[in-house]
């Protein structure tokens, strides 16, 4: 079994008094596009990990059984603190995970089940997206990798530990521009 963290807790600092999560990108709230992509994705099981204004977020999210909701409390620690919240809802049955923002849109399920089948099948711990030598988003794990995850801290995501285990890597190469692209302003919406 493979598992999506969707990391949904953040305070959209960079728009002013708006949650980007619940606000409308091409049609639908801006998180319902990474929610659909992994449930139409070959991952078995997604965990939401919500923070800031999460009873607003929770409800704009399409219901699904694939769906597990955990709220961050610690939130306003930084991006970590999800992470690892996140990862105690990790079945050790599970051969791995996939971290996932929730404000990148352009993620499609081609690029997550090119993740998932990695880790079903490479003997490689850490699975990254590339295009042109440059790395981008979502990124995914082997279950061997938990407790390494377990021990960042602060607004280090998931990239600290991929510089740490270089050797650990399979990059999964990508035309996709979409491992780029975060949503942050307001600007980012009529793009």
């Amino acid at each position: 079994m493979i598992t999506a963290i969707l990391l949904a807790a953040g305070q959209s600092k960079r728009l002013f008094n708006q949650n980007k999560l619940i606000k409308n990108y091409k049609g639908k709230p801006l998180i319902n596009h990474a929610v659909q992509s992994i449930i139409k994705s070959k991952i078995e099981k997604l965990i939401i990990v919500l923070g800031f204004e999460y009873l607003k977020v929770k409800k704009k999210i399409n219901k699904n059984k694939k769906i597990k909701f955990v709220i961050n409390h610690n939130y306003t620690r930084g991006i970590s603190s999800s992470i690892k919240c996140g990862l105690k809802k990790i079945s050790n049955k599970s051969d791995g995970f996939i971290i996932v923002q929730a404000d990148m849109p352009e993620i499609g399920k081609n690029i997550l089940n090119k993740l998932y089948k990695e880790i079903k099948t490479n003997k490689k711990e850490i699975f990254v997206p590339r295009k042109n030598n440059k790395i981008g988003n979502p990124i995914g794990f082997k279950l061997s990798m938990i407790n390494q995850l377990k021990k960042i801290s602060g607004n280090r995501g998931a990239k600290f530990i991929i510089k740490r285990n270089k050797s650990k890597i399979k990059y999964i190469r990508t035309k996709s521009l979409g491992i780029f692209k975060d949503i942050d302003l307001n600007k980012d919406f009529n793009s």
